[in-house]
């Protein structure tokens, strides 16, 4: 099946179910940055509503954001994919330099330009997302050639987790490989060439991780948290005994016992504990429940797309949301190893908030120019060549 050429799609309205996905994520974030910070924000700041009135002044920002790219025809980032890149890789570089990086919990991660903090390897995910959009459009057969098709992708995934990882940010670095990883899929590279990738990546990562004292004592915490309950296992267990405490129906909004100094990074890195305490298995259907529809949308939203490019694209944010949700929820939960990665949407965190929303606005763009529907494994039929935005309606 051919893709309807550029002269016969016509703009559509926006996705409205992706649209309550995102929001539906962003309000109960909201509420349980509240809940979970409050009693840290008084402690610390004499305001219990402090990081709550922070989170939402980043939301209106990501609104305005969201509704921008919405507007934006999707090929016109086409062109701007080298220079969001380069300044990606230019950001990371920056804030590892002292005095121009800042320090919080034992990590330099964020830009600090007065009140305002940008932590770029967020941004680095949106270039990433775009960039192997933009290199695989064009080269359809070359994703099957595991050195023209996945090389150059992987490498500058590759580059970015490691300037993540000096920062060090093991979590984001996995996010960024698994980026490059999940769009490549997408776009139908050998499934042996991705086995032979991740096969290779593992004795890295296990490096990666028993390299620092920190990150050996976060692996030995994983596979025995009792082992040590007061050190590097103490985040864990706290984040199980919230987790266990809600019950089916939790122990109601605001109620949680784990905040109390108890979990730490409660309103960030371990937000779903609380909320898994407070709203029980049922609030924790529901968060799964958005994230799901948010997935299904993006994809479905990329099967429609009216060229290869747009595919791509709304696939990789796709995986991104969905893969950056399943290692956050995996960590809370105890599946895998401690990293710091916050929870889409929900955790405390303007940048996060911020580049999420507007990639989220660029898929909804893509959305108003849907075709029919595709079957799972066409990727390969769409036309290479992206519709001009003069040439849609």
């Amino acid at each position: 099946m051919s893709a309807a050429p550029s002269h016969e799609i016509r703009r559509r309205a926006p996705d409205g179910w992706l649209v309550a996905s995102v929001l539906g994520l962003c309000g109960l974030g909201l509420v349980m940055v509240y809940s979970a910070s409050s009693v840290v924000a008084f402690e610390q700041y004499g305001d219990a509503a402090y990081f709550f009135k922070r989170q939402l002044l980043w939301f209106v920002i990501g609104c305005l954001a969201m509704a921008t790219t919405s507007r934006i025809h999707y090929a016109a980032w086409r062109p701007l994919t080298a220079p969001l890149l380069g300044a990606s890789l230019l950001l990371l570089v920056l804030v590892l330099i002292p005095g121009v990086g800042e320090v919080a919990g034992g990590a330099r991660r964020w830009i600090a330009a007065g009140p305002l903090r940008l932590q770029p390897v967020e941004v680095a995910k949106l270039g990433l997302v775009l960039y192997v959009a933009h290199f695989l459009a064009n080269r359809r057969d070359a994703v099957r050639s595991f050195w023209r098709g996945l090389g150059p992708p992987l490498g500058f995934a590759g580059l970015l987790a490691a300037l993540a990882l000096r920062q060090p940010d093991m979590g984001s670095a996995v996010v960024l490989v698994g980026i490059a990883l999940g769009a490549l899929f997408c776009a139908g590279a050998r499934l042996w060439h991705l086995g032979l990738v991740v096969a290779a990546a593992l004795p890295v990562g296990l490096w990666a991780a028993l390299g620092e004292p920190y990150r050996r004592d976060r692996i030995l915490a994983f596979l025995d948290p009792w082992r040590d309950a007061l050190g590097s296992g103490f985040h864990i267990i706290q984040s199980l005994v919230a987790i266990a405490s809600g019950g089916l129906f939790g122990v109601g909004l605001g109620q949680s016992r784990q905040k109390f100094f108890y979990l730490p990074e409660r309103h960030t890195d371990f937000i779903f504990a609380i909320l898994a305490e407070e709203l029980g298995l049922v609030g924790v259907a529901v968060l799964l429940g958005l994230y799901g529809l948010f997935a299904a949308r993006t994809f479905r939203t990329a099967l429609r797309a009216p060229d290869r490019y747009g595919a791509l694209v709304a696939s990789g944010v796709g995986c991104w949301v969905l893969g950056q949700a399943v290692l956050n929820v995996g960590v809370a939960s105890g599946a895998l190893p401690v990293t710091g990665v916050p929870l889409p949407f929900v955790s405390f965190g303007g940048s996060s908030l911020v580049v999420l929303m507007a990639a989220s606005g660029i898929c909804l763009n893509l959305s108003q120019y849907a075709t029919a529907a595709r079957e799972l494994d066409v990727y390969a039929q769409w036309p290479a060549r992206t519709p001009s935005p003069r040439g849609v309606g």
